[in-house]
């Protein structure tokens, strides 16, 4: 019998003739065509012992922490803290146009300030941060000095630049044990202004000067490009010396400061809102050409004022004064003269004259950017009031009269307007309907305008009745032979008695190729006073001329 194979084999036919050369093409590397092969008892020695020697190791530390070294570490938990410190950076300093410097850092005196007048509320100052501001700030640290006010607060972050903080552990005796960086700092940015130092301080001097001399309460002015909206100059009288609050004064300045009556920390320019008077008058000729009220050649006359039937006392008249009786005038002659009886009419109609009316009023005034906010890259800045009967409603429970909208027509009444805003709207007389926003930094290319849908032909004709008012009309003062200049007057009564005006003037320059618009209110003079707005604006472009005649060049 024939012994069996213990394998016990079969062979199939096709692998009779298998040879190597058609063997399969495993990849031998991976152990393909191969049997799975169990570890050997060596290798699970190996791993088991690697096992043991690490989870050694960590028993052995972990006894070294808890028992050997316990009382040390325990003793050093209870005596040491951790504490939480910011890391001082390097404040961004602050340029005028020119490159001069306004704001730097001194290592002694801290922030240190220009000692330039007028650029006070412009530049602004530190001071330490209240609850509410510690909650805005990516660290609590309650020593941060940050902005305040002006371009300190508006651009502080970007001045201020990335606090560090880094986690300190202190002993017993305050002696810092370790320490750990947890926000890399990094220092701030420089901020470059669209202000000329040298000409936001000499409008301030005019406009401090003139106030000094003729017992006006304040003043303002602005200048602003027309056509990307860089403020130039925008100065505000009284202001504050800024070493008063910079950490370098230890006199009696802040105090005496806080009690003045004048309020030298208002920003007028922006904060300071005013009853604009005729200087309204330009933008109520603008609004009765666009709705067909009256043409610009047609007359109107004024004998000295307007009357009014009384209907609440029959047989009696309700009289609204001209400041004179200035005959037949057409728009631009009613615009050089100033003629309050002219723009009554037209603003709220009289006999065969149709007028505006409130609604009408209303809605341009909002267009041209009064009662809102112009966005100026400033802190503080005021709305202003346009008139309305529901305003009238709110604040005085009274209904709405005719003679509300021809005060409002004159800018009178309720009306109340920022200094920056009156230079805004005349920019967008000058530049042919574009409403700007305004900057006080530098921005090139001009940006954020409102296209106001307004018909060119109508601007032409203010343009023209503002020029008239510099040739022979209110605005005489500035009939000057280095630059032409359009430009509008007014003068707004204040209170019941009247015995107080705001004195105003506005305009743009050059009239042929406008570069600029300008606003200035004097503010709270006599009444009686003939001396004013039109006077600084005289003395600061005779200044111009002078010091700066780069400026008085068209586009």
């Amino acid at each position: 019998m024939r012994r069996k194979n213990k394998y016990n084999f079969e062979i199939d036919l096709d692998e009779v003739l298998l040879d190597s050369s058609n063997l399969p093409a495993f990849n031998k590397q991976q152990f393909e065509g191969r049997i799975e092969r169990a570890l050997s008892k060596k290798a699970i020695l190996a791993l088991s012992l690697s096992f043991v020697l690490v989870g050694g190791g960590y028993l052995y530390r972990l006894g070294t922490l808890q028992i050997a070294q316990g009382s040390e570490f325990r003793l050093r938990s209870e005596d040491n803290s951790l504490r939480l410190v910011t890391i001082p950076t390097e404040r961004g300093v602050i340029y005028d146009r020119e490159g001069k410097l306004l704001a730097r850092n001194d290592p002694d005196s801290g922030r240190t300030y220009t000692d330039l007048p007028g650029l006070s509320h412009i530049v602004g100052y530190l001071g330490l941060p209240s609850e509410e501001e510690l909650d805005g700030l990516p660290h609590r640290d309650p020593n941060i000095r940050i902005g305040k006010m002006g371009v300190e607060k508006e651009y502080d972050e970007k001045l201020r630049g990335n606090i560090g903080e880094k986690i300190e552990e202190v002993d017993s005796t305050g002696d810092v044990v370790s320490e750990s960086i947890s926000r890399v700092p990094s220092d701030g940015s420089p901020v470059n202004l669209s202000i000329d130092a040298a000409v936001q301080s000499a409008l301030y001097k005019y406009i401090e000067a003139v106030s000094l001399e003729r017992d006006f309460t304040g003043g303002a002015g602005v200048i602003i490009d027309i056509d990307n909206g860089e403020i130039l100059a925008l100065s505000s009288y009284p202001e504050f010396p800024l070493s008063a609050l910079s950490g370098t004064s230890t006199g009696p300045e802040l105090p005496a400061l806080l009690l003045d009556k004048r309020n030298p920390f208002l920003n007028r320019a922006i904060s300071g809102t005013y009853a604009p008077g005729s200087i309204i008058k330009p933008f109520m000729a603008v609004a009765a050409l666009e709705e067909g009220i009256i043409n610009e050649n047609r007359q109107i006359l004024s004998t000295g004022s307007l009357q009014i039937p009384n209907p609440y006392s029959p047989g009696t008249f309700a009289v609204f004064k001209d400041w004179k009786a200035h005959g037949l005038v057409d728009m631009r002659h009613a615009l050089a003269v100033s003629s309050n009886v002219y723009f009554y009419e037209i603003g709220g109609g009289y006999k065969d004259q149709k007028g505006l009316g409130i609604e009408k009023i209303d809605q341009y005034s909002f267009m041209f950017g009064f009662g809102r906010e112009t966005g100026v890259n400033l802190p503080g800045e005021a709305a202003g009031v346009v008139p309305s009967p529901a305003w009238k409603d709110e604040i005085f429970n009274e209904g709405w009269r005719l003679g509300d909208t021809y005060h409002t027509a004159i800018g009178q009444y309720g009306f109340q307007v920022t200094p920056l805003q009156m230079a805004r709207a005349v920019a967008a007389i000058a530049n042919g309907g574009n409403l700007l926003r305004p900057s006080v930094v530098k921005i090139g290319l001009p940006k954020d305008a409102e296209s106001l849908p307004l018909d060119p032909g109508h601007l032409e004709i203010v343009q023209e009745g503002m020029r008239l008012a510099t040739l022979e009309g209110t605005a005489l003062a500035l009939n000057v032979p280095y630059v032409e200049i359009a430009a509008k007057t007014g003068t707004a009564e204040l209170g019941d008695t009247k015995q107080r005006v705001n004195s105003w003037i506005e305009g743009y320059f050059p009239y042929e190729n406008p570069r600029y618009a300008f606003a200035i209110v004097m503010e709270r003079g006599h009444v009686g006073n003939t001396i004013g707005a039109a006077y600084v604006a005289r003395q600061f472009f005779d200044w111009l001329n002078i010091y700066a005649p780069e400026y008085l060049e068209g586009n």
